[in-house]
């Protein structure tokens, strides 16, 4: 990885190594802009080493990447990040931050045009819901804004409830992407409750909107403990099908 305003690059260790045995792909992506969307949310654009054009049909709603950061200790720091906006014609995506302490976000407060990271590419995926629901529930975060963006276009005609969790006053400016006519946001301040705030509010308030459990679908990422436990309540409390609900924790408080 070039970290910025430097060329060296950073070693993966040993999960870079499990990584090419499971045949994984690398890139190197260089910044063309940045953006400050609110201070603790920025935008980085990038071209994309070549990654889009490989991916080719396998390109899919909410497709992530692994960034791969320098630690002061030279210890080898992975995060993944969903795509925004990807122009296979152009060969450009944007990635998006939620910017708090450790390597990823100091890289994305300095990044800047001509800065290069390097990606790999493994485990992503997304199977369209069939039969097709008659409305998504969605549960997210300033984390995975990203990846929701990008549910909510590709279902462009289909009403939707989001349940969005914030952190900090200045998340009322994120940009989701949802319509007065179809979408339906609740926001859900976090506040010392690590997620128990938006696990009571879901509990509360998704049941009325459930309809047919083997008909519905819910798509989830928040925290790791908040997911695992929203999950879990899906399947066994409301005994939503396994496959209609996509769920993956996004990070650990």
């Amino acid at each position: 990885m070039s970290v910025a305003n430097g060329t060296a690059k950073t070693a993966k260790g040993w999960e870079g190594v499990v990584l090419r045995l499971l045949r994984a792909k690398d890139f190197t992506f260089t910044v063309t802009g940045a953006e400050q969307v609110t201070e603790h949310f920025r935008r980085i654009r990038m071209t994309d080493g070549g990654l889009l054009a490989a991916a080719g049909e396998s390109l899919h709603p909410t497709m992530w990447v692994r960034l791969w950061f320098a630690t002061a200790g030279g210890k080898p720091h992975q995060r993944a990040y969903t795509l925004v906006d990807p122009d296979p014609a152009a060969g450009t995506f944007a990635l998006e931050f939620a910017l708090h302490d450790g390597a990823a976000s100091e890289w994305a407060r300095r990044a800047a045009p001509g800065d290069t990271i390097e990606a790999t590419v493994q485990g992503t995926g997304f199977t369209a819901p069939a039969p097709a629901p008659a409305r998504l529930l969605v549960i997210g975060d300033t984390a995975s804004l990203p990846a929701v963006n990008s549910l909510l276009d590709s279902f462009p005609t289909t009403p939707a409830t989001v349940w969005f969790e914030t952190q900090h006053a200045s998340d009322a400016g994120l940009p989701l992407r949802v319509h007065a006519d179809r979408h339906d946001v609740r926001r859900v301040e976090r506040g010392a409750g690590k997620g128990a705030a938006l696990a009571e509010r879901v509990r509360a308030e998704l049941p009325d909107l459930l309809g047919e459990p083997g008909s519905a679908y819910v798509w989830l990422a928040s925290d790791t403990a908040t997911t695992r436990t929203l999950a879990g309540w899906l399947r066994k409390d409301l005994s939503v099908p396994k496959h209609r609900v996509n769920a993956l924790g996004y990070w650990r408080p």
